[in-house]
């Protein structure tokens, strides 16, 4: 027989406990703790299972995949959508990952391939309203509103598309438990659950996820580790531009990324998101640095802005908008100890334009010249672009796609090119090439 015991799980990190308590001893949240029903069961092992094969003697295996019409879509998939995989999208509240989905899905529904659009949280009338408001009406897209796993599996059994969107997985429940929808348990359950019917029937499958407030994916990290590919999509409500960027990826790069514009006819892919960020970029402005980015096989040119300002009393702010703030922090003290600034009682504010984010330690010395440029009040030329990780010790270290950065400041009009001697390529026709080994060569460039 088997043994039934209560286990409590954190709906926010996943980590058990034997016994409820206010706060979760792994991630310090209070009231997380749920209970859920675990069944004991001892199995014998078993000698006449499968058995192990030469890595040598299995044949490669070749993913299909379905377009989806989006070509940065596409892209930031490895090539198009792969049959039988599953893909978690996560973002915000209102960043539009319903809409970018339902175009995607709409898009291999144009090319006569059965589509099916699950929705938990608004009814059939929003979505098909939705639809015909972004001209994406078609007989081959279906709208399914319900939140109950076995309808929902019933449907797909019977309708048997060959593409899938579950919006949302918090809101789908599994009736087999008696937990209320986005707990731990429900989560676990119909994701593995969609996973396994995906596989099964060769359904390229898409699941919407939420996020918590921190910005991370809500749930059980086996969320994560269930699905093949896992994408963030993220951007600022002030701004309309939207980035949507690779987390995971068991089919292709990890480290892609694509620029969307929200505009009233849906999602806009933006083919070249340099010349998105530049656009408005002042001329002759201290503290204004144009950085070169390279995430997956692209790279981006974007403007890194600082502003510092004397505070009268008191420690200084230190604000980061599109940069890790530790990481500001870490650029500010090897400025005052490997240069010489004080800016103990400076409040420092760093913004990458755009409303973009830049995670790569590639913009460590555009981030560094561009406070530098503002407290002297030194514009650098308009010409120039600058990438480079900045070390504890004031080296400025190579970094990754070299030739892709040049690529990109050469095809957008610059001259020239602040970076790190070991990422100089041969391209001097077009381009130069100008190598700083610490930050002090760095500042003594910016005085000239």
């Amino acid at each position: 027989m088997a043994k039934i015991t209560s286990l409590y799980r954190c709906r926010s990190c996943g980590a058990s406990s034997p016994k409820w308590m206010g706060r979760c001893v792994s991630c310090s949240e209070w009231n997380t703790l749920e209970e859920e029903i675990v069944s004991r069961r001892v199995n014998a092992a078993r000698t006449d299972g499968p058995s192990a094969l030469s890595v040598l003697s299995i044949q490669q295996d070749e993913h299909a995949r379905v377009k989806t019409g989006i070509g940065e879509f596409d892209r930031v998939l490895g090539g198009g959508a792969v049959v039988g995989g599953v893909t978690l999208v996560g973002g915000d509240p209102g960043i539009g990952k319903s809409t970018l989905l339902l175009q995607a899905l709409a898009g291999v529904a144009a090319q006569g391939v059965r589509a099916l659009y699950v929705t938990g949280e608004e009814s059939a009338a929003q979505i098909a309203a939705r639809a015909r408001r972004l001209g994406l009406a078609s007989d081959a897209l279906l709208v399914l509103a319900e939140n109950d796993l076995a309808a929902i599996e019933g449907v797909i059994a019977h309708e048997k598309p060959r593409a899938l969107v579950l919006d949302s997985v918090q809101t789908v429940r599994s009736p087999g438990l008696e937990s209320a929808a986005g707990t731990v348990s429900q989560l676990r359950e119909v994701a593995a659950r969609m996973v396994e019917r995906a596989k099964r029937d060769a359904i390229s499958s898409f699941v919407i996820g939420h996020v918590t407030k921190d910005g991370s994916l809500a749930g059980p990290k086996v969320l994560e580790h269930l699905v093949d590919t896992v994408l963030a999509f993220e951007g600022e409500r002030g701004h309309s531009f939207r980035t949507l960027r690779t987390l995971k990826n068991r089919f292709g790069s990890s480290t892609e990324v694509s620029v969307f514009e929200m505009t009233g006819e849906g999602m806009r892919e933006v083919p070249n998101p340099s010349a998105l960020f530049l656009a408005e970029r002042p001329q002759h402005a201290s503290g204004s640095v144009v950085a070169a980015t390279a995430e997956g096989s692209r790279a981006m040119l974007v403007e890194v802005q600082a502003l510092l300002s004397p505070f009268a009393q008191g420690a200084g702010r230190r604000t980061a908008n599109g940069m890790d703030g530790g990481r500001l922090a870490m650029l500010l003290a090897v400025l005052e100890r490997r240069a010489g600034y004080q800016l103990g009682t400076t409040d420092v504010f760093v913004n990458v334009a755009g409303g973009t984010r830049v995670d790569e330690p590639a913009i460590d010395l555009a981030v560094l010249l561009a406070m530098a440029s503002s407290v002297r009040d030194r514009p650098l030329p308009d010409d120039v672009v600058v990438f480079g990780e900045v070390g504890l010790a004031g080296e400025v270290r190579g970094v990754s796609r070299a030739v892709q950065r040049f690529s990109e400041a050469s095809a957008m009009g610059f001259r020239r090119v602040l970076c790190p001697p070991s990422s100089k390529v041969e391209n001097k026709s077009t381009i130069e090439a100008i190598s700083v080994q610490t930050i002090n060569d760095a500042l003594d460039w910016l005085d000239r």
